[in-house]
């Protein structure tokens, strides 16, 4: 298994053909010890010399909460992440684990403040995915109903889901009772089981890791992109798009794929590939 070398991302997000306003966020950061930087949408760097992580996150809450609840949560990990790396530096390290614990319990403690403080952000709160990579490693967090996927440079091996969705639908699928078009279309698929704020008393994110070769790619998206999309149809427009789809950068392909046969809710993918 080669280590990669270099990382090239790109981003995108779209409200939708329904809903007026966006309330998905997404976040490409350069990390080192002086201070976070954020990136562009599109971009590529030689790995190695800094830490880099994305996110996703998809708010909810009346009027514009959920919107606000979403930014909330990128612009915490600009602001932790930075002092992580510091002491890791300085041989203080906590584990990946317990670094990503802390920015999520960070973040729903001033989502549960806001929420209590403010009647127009009564209820605010927010799903967050994300990935932090360093050292050979792609570290992971999750909680709510948005997704990362992994697609191994194996091409014989399948896309796969590493974060559980936080759903009863979600547990119904893990646990083989309804495959993934019943999934799909149940009525209770977006009540989410945990969140960010949302008056949520609890937080456990769902934490992880997965060493990187060189051909990987994963996939971080919000729950609009996979109500347009099966997992075949996202397998196929990053590893096999047509020469159509190949004409749109992976994150483009994949929400506007998504956008056109659904459009319902706000769609947001980031696409990492690793050579």
């Amino acid at each position: 298994m080669d280590a990669p070398q270099f990382l090239a991302w790109t981003g995108h997000t779209d409200a939708g053909r329904v809903r007026p306003n966006n309330e998905d966020s997404f976040l490409c950061l350069e990390i080192d010890g002086c201070e976070a930087r954020i990136l562009g949408k599109v971009g590529q760097v030689v790995l190695g010399r800094h830490d880099h992580l994305f996110a996703v996150s998809d708010g909810m809450g009346g009027a514009m909460a959920g919107e606000f609840a979403s930014r909330i949560a990128v612009e915490k990990i600009t602001r932790i992440m930075p002092e992580a790396f510091r002491r890791a530096r300085a041989g203080l390290a906590l584990g990946h684990a317990s670094v990503l614990d802390r920015l999520y319990a960070e973040i729903h403690r001033a989502l549960v403040y806001l929420g209590a403080s403010y009647e127009e952000c009564s209820g605010m709160g927010t799903t967050l995915t994300l990935g932090w990579i360093t050292a050979g490693h792609l570290h992971f967090a999750h909680i709510g109903d948005s997704r990362i996927y992994h697609l191994p440079s194996d091409p014989s091996r399948r896309l796969e889901q590493l974060s559980d969705d936080d759903t009863h639908v979600g547990w119904l699928f893990r646990n083989g009772k309804i495959n993934e078009r019943q999934a799909r279309s149940h009525p209770g698929r977006n009540s989410l089981q945990r969140a960010l704020g949302a008056n949520n008393q609890f937080v456990n994110p769902q934490t992880g890791s997965v060493g990187l070769a060189s051909g990987d790619r994963f996939l971080l998206c919000t729950d609009g992109l996979t109500e347009g999309l099966y997992d075949d149809h996202i397998n196929s427009l990053i590893r096999n798009p047509d020469k159509h789809e190949a004409s749109e950068i992976p994150a483009n392909r994949l929400v506007q794929a998504s956008v056109a046969r659904s459009g319902r809710d706000n769609t947001t993918a980031i696409v990492l590939e690793f050579q």
